[in-house]
């Protein structure tokens, strides 16, 4: 049932949103040089995936999770889209095809072993990798692997459609502020 939503709010957010998109596009271009961030990620089933978000760091900042990246290394014009979480909005693409979900466990970096090996204790690699979800919105980020792997897997045991809509909900109105940044 999510996959019929996040398949069909995702194509809906991405055709309304086309012309946002180009215009962040634009900016970002004025902005780093290059707008679009891609990164693998782990994803369902520990599967790899190219994340694709808008870019708010210097274009040579290290592939790192974001709280081991410097606040100095991100853009006046990236301090925005994550204010607003507009760097999220090419994820919609993924969800599209299927690597995510708008609701589920943050996908992580390969490199973050402690995290993939507490998720994998608690099946949470079972799922697609999510946009938003519980942590999110309680401000639960990867410095934390134990308790995030642990917010994670409540929050799969639990999910109902009403609670998808509930995280969505609390996302675009402005609950929780991301990953730290150090």
């Amino acid at each position: 049932m999510t996959r019929l939503f996040d398949f069909t709010f995702s194509l809906l957010g991405l055709v309304i949103g086309f012309p946002i998109f180009v215009l962040l596009f634009i900016i970002g271009l004025f902005d780093t040089g290059s707008p679009l961030f891609q990164q693998e990620r782990v994803g369902r089933n520990k599967k790899p995936f190219t994340l694709v978000k808008f870019r708010t760091m210097q274009k040579d900042t290290a592939s790192v999770a974001s709280h081991l990246a410097s606040s100095s290394s991100i853009t006046k014009f990236g301090h925005f889209l994550r204010r607003t979480k507009l760097d999220e909005l090419p994820q919609l693409w993924n969800v599209v095809k299927g690597e995510m979900s708008l609701v589920g466990p943050r996908p992580c970096l390969f490199n973050q072993e402690e995290l993939i090996d507490e998720r994998e204790k608690r099946g949470v690699l079972d799922a697609r990798p999510g946009i938003t979800g519980l942590a999110q919105v309680n401000e639960i980020d990867m410095s934390t692997p134990e308790l995030l792997a642990e917010t994670d897997a409540k929050m799969l045991s639990s999910l109902t459609v009403g609670a998808y809509f509930k995280y969505i909900f609390m996302t675009i109105t402005g609950k929780g502020s991301g990953d730290r940044i150090k």
